[in-house]
């Protein structure tokens, strides 16, 4: 048993170490915060609390981390790095469309039509389900000039599509891939913070929309309105705060079998390169549970700025833990047939990479494993290559799991989307 830790400064973090579980995934499979991509700025310039390069030390091999810029334009297809991707036996890769610029959350429309939403260049997509004569599935972007529309969900012949703060809706969008359809504003009582602001949405089994609103910075104190998830009918009514001590969750689902909203969660940076773990955490008693952010971090690590006075036994500990630094994003159940009943109900995560870490960890899917007692028994690798010699060559953002029961994977540094399927 992990014996409990007290809040620490930080010049004596490391000695502590010790007293700190890094959890089932252990230090190899580690996680990590996701942040926008920039370079790391002059000495003089001062760094504001929402930036992400907030807390970093200024001296030694940390003053030279910073976020991890891709490719601007989407990788050619031929160049993409499938010969580098591997999967356990039985399985194999293959690309599923390219093309699509800094590719992030995925839908699927009941016909097959993939909707893809990005972070950076403001786009929304559509993949045709069906490929061409030369192998190719057309790509179509059916919006434009929207800013940081990373998040999407299908519902009832509709894409909602979600802002920095605001969502909209598109009606009968399958008829409307050209990018005529005008959608309606669904809901805008959203901050505007860019720190952890790009959002991923889903519809639950209750017919909601859930949004996830993340702490404006690194490691601050949040006011009421961030730091949480939200649920909200689907015409923008009736808003309530589901969850509270979330720093930032890109990617959660629910328990086919218990229908409980299980979610990543990000951890905080610059306390060191090992800690704390990205959790992965299960919504039981909606709007009465706190995850701990910002006073405890994996369920067992108080801050050691804002831990005073707080136990991490006051909050919500994890179902798994995930790893340091290594940005655990989407994820999924796997609800399909076609895998091997070992996956079944297992729950596939996209690991972006980390980027604040000199030896970086994560560039993979790795399946968690949930035992009857809602925690985590096992996180094992499933797609893995995405990190060569300590570069990316590409980083996974999402998974879903397709009509026909294989696993689609987004990869927005090549601006692709690849399929593993089994037994064929």
């Amino acid at each position: 048993m992990t014996p409990t830790c007290k809040p620490l400064h930080t010049r004596v973090l490391m000695a502590a170490l010790t007293c700190l579980g890094l959890g089932v995934a252990g230090r190899e499979a580690a996680h990590a915060q996701e942040t926008p991509a920039s370079a790391a700025p002059p000495a003089s310039v001062k760094v504001e609390k929402g930036d992400a390069l907030y807390g970093r030390p200024e001296g030694g091999a940390a003053a030279k981390l910073a976020p991890v810029a891709g490719p601007p334009l989407a990788t050619p297809v031929a160049k993409l790095p499938l010969d580098k991707l591997k999967v356990p036996d039985g399985f194999k890769v293959e690309v599923y469309a390219s093309g699509i610029a800094n590719a992030r959350e995925m839908t699927q429309a009941p016909d097959g039509t993939l909707f893809v939403g990005s972070r950076t260049v403001g786009k929304v997509y559509a993949v045709m389900p069906q490929a061409g004569p030369d192998g190719k599935r057309e790509i179509k972007t059916i919006a434009s000039g929207l800013h940081r529309p990373n998040g999407v969900a299908f519902h009832d012949g509709a894409l909602y599509v979600a802002e920095l703060s605001k969502i909209w809706r598109y009606d009968d969008i399958e008829k409307h891939l050209d990018g005529s359809e005008k959608p309606t504003l669904v809901y805008d009582d959203l901050p505007k913070d860019e720190a952890h602001g790009w959002k991923f949405i889903a519809i639950g089994p209750d017919n909601k929309l859930y949004v996830p609103v993340g702490a404006p910075g690194n490691i601050v104190m949040p006011p009421d309105t961030h730091a949480q998830i939200r649920r909200i009918d689907l015409d923008g009514k009736n808003a309530e705060v589901i969850a509270r001590g979330v720093r930032n969750t890109v990617g959660f689902d629910w328990n086919p079998k218990t229908k409980q909203l299980w979610f990543t969660d990000n951890g905080r940076d610059w306390v060191s390169e090992d800690i704390p773990n990205d959790e992965l955490n299960v919504l039981t008693e909606p709007g009465k549970q706190h995850f701990g952010y910002p006073f405890c971090h994996q369920g067992t690590f108080t801050d050691p700025e804002y831990g005073w006075g707080h136990s991490c036994a006051e909050f919500t500990p994890p179902a798994g833990l995930l790893g340091p630094h290594t940005a655990s994003l989407g994820m999924r159940f796997y609800t399909g047939t076609q895998f091997p009943e070992a996956y079944r109900d297992a729950i596939f995560i996209a690991q972006h990479g980390s980027w604040n870490r000199t030896t970086k960890l994560g560039g993979a899917v790795v399946v968690a494993k949930p035992g009857d007692d809602g925690k985590v028994t096992a996180v094992e690798p499933f797609l893995t290559g995405f990190l060569q010699d300590n570069k990316y060559i590409g980083r996974p953002v999402d998974v879903i799991v397709a009509k026909d029961g294989a696993l689609l994977v987004s990869d927005d540094y090549n601006g692709a989307i690849y399929r593993v399927s089994y037994g064929k």
